[in-house]
């Protein structure tokens, strides 16, 4: 009795002293108990994660054929006389859109029976030009798996690092450096102290927009802009001089490591790929199984909170923008000791607004920014193919990225085209604050 009236257990009391408890009200139909709600909404979001990934993807492909369709002249032609003949228009349609698309992955990951009989012959050659497409796919997926992790490290730290392509450009720079200097060093050392330098580059160019912004409140996204502006001139500024210049050509000399490569001088895969998928792991570890992650995790979330519970925003700030640049940079180190030995004008352009993009589809994870570099790989080497096989525009395949982001940035979107019934949803995660927060 003395429990259910809500007094201590060495209580003693009456039913004349102590009202009975009122009943409780019934429970909202949505509701339920916290730790459920809990079990159920991370089961929820489980599939959900999944599912609404593969929904965007199918529904910008189904929006990207209808594009095609309608920009194809053979089936302009046909659908002109659709009302007289509708299946030839139709069966037209399913062609364009059935070559291009099969052009598309099969540019991307190439001939799943052109491999098959390649292995089956056990000829080398015949292996290497099977896998090209593949390989090229990848050695497109690398660098963007680096700048991916590092706008999706500062999202989670409520942060928003539009530096990437500064940071790329700056660590190519130190990187260039010392891979051109140090001509005795052992090839895996130089490789290692290249791949250093352009990591501690990019931290550095990340570390600035930090302490601006934990100093003097200075907001990331003026600062790491206006750093690419510099970081691009710098580019162009240091390739004038030693040891970069070589003769009238704004084109640095070659770096002398380079990452091995996988299948033979002539794929352009190399090791760097697991080292990209090796940091993308030590990213997840970081974030989800150290104290230091979850600072990072927490400040992102609610700083003041954070500050109250003893943790220091200002240098959790410095720290994320600095391994942000870091990840940044190693998008360079992986370029020079890969595809691109030398340190050219536009180096890095595009992957810093790439990188956005891709943490955005990857909802901020180190797993799903892998995924989302090699779906942008594919459709970026895929849609060259598709081009020159079916000659459709190109440009298709931009568009089909820009809706693929759109809907992956909308999930309520997803859920409305497909009847999927909404929830509440408990503990939404927060990517970055605001302008005004």
């Amino acid at each position: 009795m003395s429990d259910l009236a809500g007094g201590s257990p060495g209580e003693t009391s009456s039913a004349a002293t102590v009202p009975s408890p009122s009943p409780a009200p019934p429970a909202e139909p949505d509701e339920a108990p916290q730790g459920l709600a809990a079990d159920v909404a991370g089961g929820s979001r489980g599939w959900r994660s999944v599912v609404f990934p593969l929904l965007a993807v199918f529904t910008a492909l189904v929006l990207g054929a209808l594009l095609i369709i309608f920009t194809n002249p053979d089936s302009l032609n046909a659908w002109k006389s659709f009302f007289r003949a509708p299946v030839p228009a139709l069966s037209t349609s399913w062609r364009v859109v059935r070559d291009s698309y099969s052009a598309l992955f099969t540019g991307a990951l190439g001939s799943p029976s052109e491999i098959a009989r390649a292995i089956g012959s056990g000829d080398l050659a015949q292996i290497q030009s099977a896998l090209y497409p593949l390989s090229e796919t990848i050695v497109a997926a690398t660098p963007l798996i680096f700048v991916g992790l590092s706008v999706a490290l500062g999202f989670r730290a409520g942060l928003f690092n539009i530096g990437a392509e500064g940071q790329v450009n700056v660590g190519a720079i130190v990187g260039a450096a010392v891979g051109i200097w140090f001509p005795g060093l052992p090839g895996p050392i130089h490789l290692a102290l290249m791949v250093m330098a352009a990591f501690l580059g990019g931290a550095l160019w990340g570390w600035i927009p930090g302490v601006l912004k934990a100093k003097t409140g200075a907001h990331e996204v003026i600062t790491t802009i206006m750093l690419n502006f510099i970081a691009v001139s710098l580019t162009l500024y240091v390739l004038r001089f030693a040891p970069f210049k070589q003769q009238a050509e704004p084109i640095a000399k070659p770096v002398r490591p380079a990452f091995p490569h996988l299948f033979g001088s002539s794929l352009r895969v190399n090791v760097g790929i697991f080292v990209a998928i090796g940091v993308a792991a030590l990213v997840a570890w970081l974030l989800n199984r150290t104290t230091i992650g979850f600072e990072f995790r927490a400040v992102g979330s609610n700083p003041r909170a954070a500050q109250a519970a003893g943790m220091n925003p200002s240098r959790t700030t410095i720290v994320v923008m600095s391994l942000a640049g870091g990840l940044a940079g190693l998008a360079a180190a992986v370029q020079l000791g890969g595809v691109t030995p030398s340190l050219i004008p536009g180096f890095a352009s595009g992957l810093g607004f790439t990188a956005i993009a891709l943490a955005l589809v990857g909802k901020g994870t180190p797993l799903g920014v892998v995924l989302a570099a090699f779906l942008f790989a594919m459709l970026q080497v895929g849609g060259r193919s598709m081009q020159a096989v079916t000659q459709t525009p190109i440009d298709i395949v931009v568009v089909i990225q820009a809706l693929v982001i759109m809907f992956i940035a909308a999930p309520a979107l997803i859920a409305a085209i497909y009847r999927i019934k909404s929830r509440r949803i408990l503990g939404p995660q927060t990517f970055a604050k605001g302008w005004g927060e």
